[in-house]
């Protein structure tokens, strides 16, 4: 018979591999400890956040920046490769989220059961030679499945989509919603921060600012051409000669090439712009007042379906979008290049589902 010390030391191990991996201990009869326990004690308050494609290049920055997040209290890391170790990794870190892992499609309802935040960067990402036609084909069905998910485990949970291209996954995403009668467009937001974050950036350079005093609105989408900077909203206000703008326009409109040198596509600064949009909806959620973030969402600030622009976040989502405000001349050309070229790719997002 074993004795009290040795039957609470066998609940403290059953606790923390519960932790990393639930499956293992779900309500069985006879099971030492039930999942509904699995809190570490002092488990912070906050929300439930769950991160689809978390052993790649994104979601392994991504998971480690969310469990500092203090607005985080549960954090589920879902992949189809890797997800055990990434977790037990990420869980040693001291901060107040419970962290656990989920491996594989038969995991994925345990992953997003009761999840007020999801965030997709699964998928493959660009590389040298691929074209976007092959980028699209693998992973337009990754987000497929995983949205059908969310359907049948958290309808209403906010989702924060990263997998590329963004201007056709998020159409891909509504339409998954859409069959399944459960579309909320307050609730679907392709990630464009990091537009954001690299216009930031760069216009910092220009100006001789600090890139954190910057702020430059990123409309359209997010996608070479369809990336629009509008430079003539930049706050704190400030002018540009046409060489500058057209050197910031391209640049920002480039920043993916230029990222690993043109080896491969941005990974860490994309963790981190996701970071900062997913806190912002965390912020909203929680019921701060004035957060205001570009993100690829349902619209009608323009003819499109979709359309990136300036948008409120809240306790439901995207509570209100602003419009476009004063182009100059260069913008309102700019627009003109980036509708045409997101019209295709929002058709080939919708046609992919209703094929």
């Amino acid at each position: 018979m074993m004795n009290s010390n040795g039957e609470a030391q066998h609940q403290r191990i059953a606790r923390i591999s519960a932790h990393l991996n639930p499956s293992n201990y779900t309500m069985e009869q006879g099971t030492v400890l039930g999942r509904i326990n699995c809190r570490s004690k002092g488990g912070a308050s906050g929300f439930k956040v769950a991160i689809l494609g978390a052993a790649g290049g994104i979601g392994q920055p991504l998971a480690m920046l969310m469990k500092m997040n203090p607005l985080v209290s549960v954090l589920h890391l879902y992949d189809v490769v890797n997800a055990p170790g990434v977790t037990a990794d990420i869980s040693h870190m001291d901060t107040g989220a419970v962290v656990r892992g989920f491996l594989g499609p038969r995991q994925l309802e345990n992953a997003l059961t009761g999840m007020d935040l999801v965030i997709i960067p699964a998928g493959v990402p660009r590389k040298p030679g691929m074209t976007r036609d092959d980028l699209f084909n693998i992973n337009a069905g990754i987000v497929k499945t995983l949205c059908e998910g969310i359907v049948e485990c958290c309808p209403g949970a906010i989702v924060n989509l990263i997998s590329n291209p963004v201007n056709s996954t998020a159409p891909i995403a509504a339409e998954v919603f859409k069959k399944a009668g459960t579309f909320d467009p307050k609730k679907l937001m392709g990630v464009t921060m990091l537009d954001v974050v690299r216009a930031n950036t760069f216009v910092a350079e220009v100006l001789g600012l600090d890139p954190r005093e910057v702020n430059v609105p990123v409309v359209g989408g997010h996608a070479g051409v369809t990336i629009l900077p509008l430079l003539s909203q930049v706050k704190p206000q400030c002018s540009f000669t046409p060489e500058e703008i057209g050197y910031l326009t391209a640049r920002i409109q480039n920043g993916g090439t230029e990222a690993k040198a043109g080896s491969g596509s941005a990974t860490l600064s994309m963790a981190y712009a996701a970071v900062k949009f997913a806190d912002a909806c965390l912020r909203g959620l929680r019921g701060d007042a004035g957060i205001v973030e570009c993100a690829f969402v349902a619209s009608q600030v323009t003819e499109l379906p979709f359309f990136a622009s300036k948008v409120r976040l809240g306790r439901t989502g995207v509570e209100e979008i602003y419009p476009l405000g004063s182009l100059n001349e260069y913008e309102r050309a700019g627009l003109e290049k980036a509708k045409k070229e997101l019209a295709a790719s929002i058709q080939k997002g919708v046609s992919f589902i209703r094929k």
